[in-house]
């Protein structure tokens, strides 16, 4: 809830829709949770770790459910709709609660004008800010060009590829060898067992104690086998993450052009950590691994006085 409120576009109201869409009740009477509980809930501090108490906010000992720069985010998103009705978001502002403001750290956030344009504009939570508004589709066009910072070239495209597989192999070898030990470890547990329901029946072992050891056991097979389905997911999750990453490291610039503005957002949170915008200026900070092969693209640029390089990885590599 407070993931979908701090992106500026919807209201408590619609937060309360979608969250009994999820299947959000009450625990003891099952009914839905009311858009005025959804309230509190958005302006309460103890899901971020800490209480309010006689006016203070004070660190609990509970963990945290929400970052805190997603609530501040929140209350800054409320901060704007304070005092006046909000009405039915008509637009997808794509960049709400995406961008933070680089004079100030409060967030942008979208805004309709005469029914056709579509404006951000610092929230001013923390007092008057001097960032003039900017166009959606200046915005738009700068997260273009940070894109266009980690585009790979055909034969880039085939040196990752084949590197994937090499390393995939490497990750695949020590699952395998993981797997083989666990399962292993299981079956002499079973031997174990086995053995001691042999000694019970031959009256060897008591009832009792059978029943605690063979408990035991078999706990640590129950163990055993989670640990060897993490592995075996891992395994595949490893192969689907590289494929994933190296499709949209070759194709994310075409795939931004062509998305609707919610689509382009879910985009730039694969590749982009942190977005400013100060004096008509986009500053971003990658998330691994695109963010090495940004700063290498722009070494080689710089090193040929290109401003965008689509292809500078590969030379770096001597393609």
């Amino acid at each position: 809830m407070f993931e979908l409120y701090s992106a500026g576009n919807l209201s408590v109201k619609e937060v309360a829709r979608k969250a009994k869409e999820e299947g959000l009740v009450f625990r003891g009477s099952g009914k839905p949770v009311p858009t005025s509980t959804i309230h509190k809930i958005l302006r309460n501090p103890i899901y971020t770790g800490r209480f309010s108490w006689k006016g203070k906010l004070y660190k609990g000992a509970h963990a945290p459910l929400v970052e805190n720069d997603v609530w501040e985010m929140a209350q800054m998103v409320r901060s704007t709709h304070r005092g006046k009705r909000h009405r039915t978001a008509t637009h997808d502002f794509a960049f709400s609660g995406f961008v933070t403001c680089g004079h100030c750290g409060c967030g942008l956030v979208g805004e309709k004008k005469k029914d056709r344009y579509v404006y951000y504009h610092c929230t001013g939570y923390k007092g008057k800010c001097p960032e003039p508004y900017v166009r959606e589709e200046r915005l738009a066009e700068e997260f273009e060009t940070v894109l266009e910072q980690i585009i790979f070239d055909d034969n880039v495209i085939t040196w990752v590829a084949e590197a994937l597989k090499q390393s995939h192999a490497d990750e695949k070898k020590f699952h395998d060898e993981a797997v083989a030990r666990l399962q292993a470890e299981y079956t002499r547990l079973q031997g174990r067992i086995d053995q001691m329901y042999i000694d019970k029946l031959d009256g060897r072992v008591t009832l009792e104690f059978f029943d605690r050891k063979a408990s035991e056991w078999r706990l640590e097979q129950d163990n055993l086998l989670r640990t060897i389905a993490n592995h075996q997911s891992a395994n595949r999750t490893y192969v689907d993450e590289g494929a994933r990453l190296l499709e949209l490291a070759s194709r994310a610039c075409d795939l931004y052009a062509k998305q609707t503005p919610h689509e382009k957002r879910r985009l730039l949170d694969c590749v982009v950590a942190k977005a400013s915008w100060k004096a008509g200026a986009l500053e971003v900070t990658y998330r691994p691994p695109f963010d090495l092969l940004a700063l290498s693209n722009s070494e080689t640029a710089a090193k040929d006085g290109r401003k965008h390089s689509r292809a500078p990885f590969s030379e770096i590599m001597g393609g």
